[in-house]
């Protein structure tokens, strides 16, 4: 990833090179929001200091690329919060996307501790919105339930089971849907897949989020793939994460931005 990010920094630039209204004020009003209604996170910063502190052991099923960090299956719920949720920061900015686009039906592949699905669920609040999230492993996903009662977000469902098998039937009780988090299977094939799946459920102004997209060379390949996807109109590389739309007003573009 050293390498990719290199090559990330020499392409990426800021507001100045977005001439579209959209982008421009996506990028400096959400992307780069200096500000944060932080006593909304304040739960969920609460939730992930209990859960780094815990020493309950839990089995993983990992049917994804596995962690670069700790291959074990038997992992601590400390081990699992310090290295393999996402940071404050992107959950955050996914809360406030969320929002900008008024998304009432989520859809979030890969609920891990339950945190980056916590921030999304808490920013369909306001409009009676939902999160549909999908675990593959059942003791992580027992753990995410409990936080998100804790946190008393009853607009949650988890659906429990192997992607290749849940995700259609669990989405197809939707109709369409406006936002779509994938931080599931990690490889080219699994991501294409549930990119080509959700994607008979979308409308133009949905708005698909990729975890990782320079994490691995199968990652960066799925990226590419998408990116020039007939479907997609506008893609921004953050590196960490790619914002992709299918807004047909815009003018197709691929855009890499500082984050």
């Amino acid at each position: 990833m050293i390498a990719a990010y290199f090559r990330y920094l020499s392409r990426a630039r800021d507001e100045h090179s977005l001439h579209s209204p959209f982008l421009y004020a996506l990028y400096t009003e959400v992307i780069r929001a200096k500000r944060s209604p932080k006593k909304v996170f304040a739960p969920i910063r609460a939730a992930r200091k209990q859960l780094r502190r815990s020493q309950q052991r839990i089995t993983i099923t990992d049917l994804g690329a596995g962690s670069k960090v700790n291959p074990s299956r038997q992992r601590t719920i400390s081990d699992i919060a310090r290295n393999s949720q996402k940071s404050a920061r992107f959950g955050q900015l996914l809360f406030r996307l969320v929002q900008r686009f008024q998304a009432t039906t989520v859809v979030d592949l890969g609920t891990s501790l339950g945190l980056t699905t916590a921030y999304m669920a808490e920013a369909t609040r306001p409009y009676g919105g939902r999160v549909i999230t999908f675990e593959g492993c059942a003791e992580t996903a027992a753990v995410a339930r409990q936080n998100f009662e804790q946190l008393g977000q009853e607009n949650v469902t988890v659906i429990v089971g192997n992607l290749d098998e849940t995700l259609a039937t669990g989405i197809a009780s939707l109709g369409p849907v406006d936002f779509v988090f994938f931080d599931a299977n990690h490889r080219y094939d699994p991501t294409v897949r549930y990119f080509e799946t959700c994607l008979h459920h979308i409308h133009n102004d949905t708005v698909f989020v990729f975890d990782d997209i320079h994490w691995s060379a199968e990652m960066e390949q799925a990226w590419a793939y998408i990116k020039k996807h007939p479907s997609v109109t506008v893609t921004v590389d953050l590196f960490w994460i790619g914002l992709v739309f299918f807004r047909r007003e815009q003018p197709g573009e691929d855009f890499t931005l500082r984050f």
